[in-house]
């Protein structure tokens, strides 16, 4: 690697690190934001929100990839992901100057919405950049090395956010983090630190790339002038290349999006909202399993450049498909035993005449549910525990009944939920304080704690599934298209993967657990759409390693 590449690679790197620090902060603080800015609503409901908010940001991605690619196409790279960048650094500034629910009402909400699509706007015409530039100045035999350091950005931004969230949270304490802190303008949390530090990082990474050049392909593409007048149509309005986009969509990205959000985030998520880990506990858990599986990214994109891209993603997304349920059923045994027993031996029905319940799925969090059946099967879910739907006889009022014992009846929700929660403890579902779960105080904590090392191991190998998709990928969507609308067409079916495949993730696996009453079907989710990823990859992307991104 010559001196000038590694400029390339750290200054394109070290400024897509900072971006995506920005867009994650976020996600790893959805629970906390939920109860800030939708306190009007349940707190069921507030996370669902929360989720939501997370994911307009990801919705609007596409949107961005077209917006942006087609300035770099026409412009440049370089002078597009200046100004991606400081709309990221700007919108996640604001966020932690944007008041409370409680403080100016409705009108939290809607800035926190606008702020997070400006947020996915921005990303979505960041990674493109950034990635082609990189592919640009790599050696033809080396571009699957060379790019993977783009993609560890991700993973490295989620690490960093982490990393301030946690320690804040130690030096603090949960309370002062959550809401009591004291800060400025009538504003409290320590939650909104790691939004404004994100200002430091905005003056370092424009500094950066203030430093970069124009890429050489596209500079003399420019001098030539055969550059594109239309990006857009020439990339999507004739079906030579449109085809091409759709194979790249459905042959690589959309398994590469699930698998990537299942083991970075809906893990996450998973560990929270289900299995009840404390906070720092989980974030502290998923740095370590990050830690350790991101040099990755380098071994499967260097192994993408010896035998191909489509062999590497394809194998990440089959091996991903066959292990997620055991793997998850793992998790759920390590972190909390006593959870993991309940789940298999207490029988929890719900009896009640089938033609008063009605289905349960909301990934958008605005149904209201008022038929006692839907009611009771929709508390149980949010409170994670298991339950299956048992028929009776038409007229038969709906009732709890908790391994056969006294049925619990049902007379209103606030009534039934606060019958459910001991009810259900007492059948053998874990306190909230119960010591069985893997529980932590500290970041090197975890180390000298055989539970949480049996947890981060089970979360390591999720997180190398996503090493195996996600290192190649950059690469591989680069050499699909020429330089003239490589910019625009590879950026379009990352984000419309990834933003909306990844990025509903973790409201829709939810959403699908909740209508089912088992924990574990929300796997279904990306595990159908890594297996179709494989089929489809199979049968129609061509490999292209190597190819001369001159041509």
């Amino acid at each position: 690697m010559t001196k000038r590449e590694r400029k390339v690679i750290i200054a394109s790197s070290l400024g897509t690190v900072f971006e995506w620090y920005d867009f994650y902060l976020y996600g790893t603080l959805a629970a906390i934001i939920g109860k800030q800015f939708f306190s009007q609503f349940p707190p069921a409901t507030q996370a669902i929100f929360a989720l939501l908010t997370f994911a307009a940001g990801f919705l609007v991605r596409p949107f961005g990839a077209l917006v942006f690619g087609r300035l770099g196409d026409l412009v440049g790279r370089k002078y597009t992901f200046l100004l991606t960048i400081l709309i990221m650094g700007l919108s996640t500034f604001a966020v932690g100057l944007l008041p409370s629910y409680d403080q100016i009402g409705v009108a939290a909400p809607i800035i926190l919405v606008a702020l997070r699509m400006a947020q996915g706007l921005a990303l979505g015409g960041e990674y493109g950049g950034a990635v082609v530039y990189v592919a640009e100045h790599s050696p033809r035999n080396r571009r699957g090395f060379y790019t993977a350091w783009i993609q560890t950005t991700a993973t490295m931004g989620l690490l960093l956010s982490l990393a301030v969230i946690v320690t804040l949270r130690l030096n603090m304490g949960e309370d002062a983090f959550q809401t009591s802190q004291p800060l400025f303008f009538g504003l409290e949390g320590g939650w909104r630190i790691p939004f404004l530090l994100s200002i430091i990082l905005l003056l370092i990474s424009i500094y950066i790339r203030l430093q970069m050049h124009e890429s050489p392909i596209f500079q003399k593409m420019k001098e030539e002038g055969t550059q594109s007048k239309a990006p857009l149509s020439e990339a999507f309005g004739n079906w030579k290349n449109g085809k091409i986009v759709l194979i790249a969509l459905f042959g690589l990205v959309i398994g590469q999006a699930v698998v990537w959000y299942t083991g970075q985030f809906y893990a996450l998520f998973f560990l929270q909202t289900v299995l009840k880990i404390d906070l720092l506990t989980a974030n502290v858990l998923i740095a370590w399993a990050l830690i350790i599986a991101t040099p990755g990214f380098l071994i499967f994109g260097a192994l993408s450049d010896r035998i191909g891209r489509k062999p590497v993603i394809l194998a990440g997304c089959l091996l991903a498909a066959a292990t997620y349920f055991p793997l998850f059923s793992a998790l759920t045994q390590a972190a909390n035993p006593t959870y993991s027993s309940a789940i298999q031996n207490v029988r929890a029905e719900v009896v009640a005449d089938p033609a008063t319940c009605g289905s349960l799925f909301d990934p958008v969090g605005i149904r209201t549910f008022t038929s006692p059946c839907d009611v009771m099967r929709r508390t149980m879910s949010q409170q994670a525990f298991r339950y299956t739907q048992v028929d009776a006889p038409a007229g038969t009022p709906a009732q709890l009944v908790v391994n056969g014992g006294t049925p619990i009846a049902f007379t209103d929700a606030k009534a039934f939920t606060e019958a459910l929660g001991p009810a259900m403890v007492a059948a053998g579902y874990p306190a909230a304080t119960d010591p069985a779960k893997v529980k932590i105080d500290g970041f090197f904590s975890a180390l000298g704690n055989t539970q949480a090392l049996k947890v981060i191991a089970i979360l390591t190998v999720m997180v190398i599934y996503v090493t195996i998709v996600y290192g190649p990928i950059a690469a591989a969507l680069v050499e699909f298209f020429p330089t003239r609308i490589r910019y625009t067409a590879m950026s379009l079916p990352y984000h419309i993967g990834n933003g909306w495949f990844g990025g509903l993730l973790p409201a829709t696996s939810f959403a699908i657990v909740a209508s089912t009453g088992d924990i574990f079907a929300g796997l279904w989710y990306p595990v159908i759409f890594a297996l179709l990823t494989v089929a489809i990859g199979l049968l129609f992307v061509r490999e292209k390693k190597g190819v001369d991104l001159a041509d």
